[in-house]
């Protein structure tokens, strides 16, 4: 190697150093649109700045470090609140925490790496690499949704829900309004001089006209159905949850608070595993239940099934009797179960496998619960409000939804928060009301554009009696999902793919 190639590696070195730290930089900035801040304005330049990076990349792996920087920092800056239920017992497990910090954000900040280098690839130039960039980041969203059973929490185009553009979603699902975020801010990155300004026009008048188809659907105006709905929100902090000497005292707290009111609702709703008993012991107090009620109640618990056990959503008629239950079916990995768990105890290892006790089996899939006058319900348990496509699982089309949850194991800062936006944005997807129960909070009612339109305090035990929303005509989204996202992405690849196999003239 020569003197000049000596002298010139550790500048470059240096200078690749500077690129992902201020890569990591925007990446944590670009964090402050999500919940709670919710600061758009600030983590669209940002988010920005991050892609801006890929152009001073001289490599593919390069790009990917790039990326993977990029990443940490939107994803730590996102999902720092996994630290939390380390510190439920703080004692035994609290040491954990910066690992699970370190090892999520480090671990999801692949997809990131991953999109920077496909889009590396894909391009000749820096421009084609930036245009690129918009696609294989829109891919990387989608592949977050499906890979590992999916965890697509902090989507990029979440930052929208303060805005009408938002409304967005409702035509094209989260994959297009993703692809339309990227190609908003990489358009302009792409060009310099006179096609500059003309990258930020069409960038500019697609944004224009976005906020105001998203404006102009916000204001039509939206019915009732003449229902009331009342969700508990018992408040139990977890580590007193399931506490022997607390047990009865939030069973009893949640009777009280069903039984408020000067007038019966027409339904009540309990949150995830509000009931502390198993299901198929619990027949001694469905018959106080029933009467605090006094109307349908939707509740929590656990149940078993021979040697399986389910985290299960019930409906108890005001007689009484279990009218309905509903298994989740997308779990929680290493939280409500082990993967491969069965295939672990078939050699030996017991204690992890579903059906031995050691986490919940899966429920047969999304379903939709015939409540007779209160309308057909989606029920989603907890985790299931995040998945676009649980949603749209449902064999039927419902009048709304109802998510119970517990966040509890999460703190109040921030989780909590992010949650119940994600339920926002399944509620604007469909055009269908959403009814949210949480043990600790947020709890609320929100309408089919995904507006609350009451809401329960964090960290307040109390009861909530809102009108239950009129659901809309099925958007385009609920009618053709994914299809023509998913066909529009496979053009752009190809032709991105072609172009670059392109001899060059």
């Amino acid at each position: 190697m020569s003197e000049l190639a000596q002298r010139a590696r550790p500048a470059g070195w240096l200078a690749g150093r500077r690129v992902c730290a201020v890569a990591f930089a925007a990446g944590l900035l670009a964090a402050t649109g999500h919940a709670p801040l919710n600061l758009w304005y600030c983590a669209l330049p940002a988010l920005a700045a991050a892609l801006l990076c890929l152009r001073r990349a001289e490599s593919l792996r390069g790009a990917a470090w790039i990326g993977w920087w990029a990443g940490l920092g939107y994803v730590g800056g996102t999902h720092f609140w996994i630290v939390q239920p380390f510190f439920v017992e703080v004692a035994r497990h609290g040491w954990m925490a910066p690992f699970a910090l370190l090892f999520m954000a480090g671990g999801i900040a692949l997809f990131w790496a991953a999109a920077y280098g496909a889009a590396y690839a894909l391009g000749r130039t820096p421009r084609a690499r930036l245009l690129a960039l918009a696609l294989t980041m829109t891919l990387m969203e989608v592949a977050r949704v499906y890979v590992f059973t999916g965890f697509p929490w902090a989507a990029a185009s979440m930052i929208w829900l303060p805005t009408p553009v938002a409304q967005l979603a409702a035509l094209v699902g989260p994959f297009g309004l993703a692809l339309f975020t990227y190609g908003l801010l990489a358009l302009p990155l792409a060009f310099a001089g006179r096609s500059r300004w003309l990258a930020l026009g069409v960038a500019g008048l697609a944004l224009f006209a976005a906020w105001g188809w998203g404006a102009a659907r916000l204001a039509a105006p939206l019915p009732d159905t003449g229902q009331t709905v009342r969700v508990i929100q018992p408040n139990a902090p977890q580590h007193e949850k399931w506490h022997p000497d607390y047990v009865g005292m939030f069973f009893r707290r949640q009777l009280m608070l069903s039984a408020e009111g000067p007038e019966t609702p027409d339904v009540v709703v309990w949150p995830e595993t509000s009931l502390a008993w198993w299901l198929d012991d619990s027949g001694s107090a469905f018959d106080q239940m029933a009467s605090a009620a006094g109307a349908p109640l939707i509740f929590g618990a656990q149940r078993r099934d021979g040697a399986r056990y389910y985290n299960s959503l019930a409906v108890l008629s005001p007689e009484a009797q279990l009218q309905a239950v509903y298994d989740k079916h997308h779990l929680v990995p290493f939280g409500e179960y082990v993967p491969f768990g069965d295939l672990l105890a078939k050699i030996g290892i017991h204690g992890l496998a579903a059906n031995e006790g050691g986490g919940y089996s899966a429920g047969p899939g999304a379903q939709v619960l015939d409540l007779g006058p209160l309308g057909r319900v989606l029920p989603l348990i907890c985790y299931e409000a995040i998945f676009a496509r649980d949603v749209a699982a449902a064999p039927e089309r419902a009048d709304w939804i109802v998510q119970i949850t517990n966040d509890a194991w999460f703190g109040e800062l921030a989780m909590p928060y992010q949650h119940l936006d994600q339920s926002r944005m399944r509620a604007i997807e469909q055009g269908l009301p959403l009814v949210r129960a949480a043990n600790t909070g947020v709890s609320a009612v929100m309408d089919a554009k995904g507006r609350i339109k009451a809401a329960l305090p964090m960290g307040q035990a109390g009861a909530l009696d809102a009108a239950l929303p009129a659901p809309l005509p099925p958007t385009a989204y609920a009618r053709m999902g994914n299809l023509p996202v998913f066909a529009l992405l496979a053009v752009l690849f190809l032709s991105a793919l072609a172009l670059r196999l392109r001899k060059p003239d």
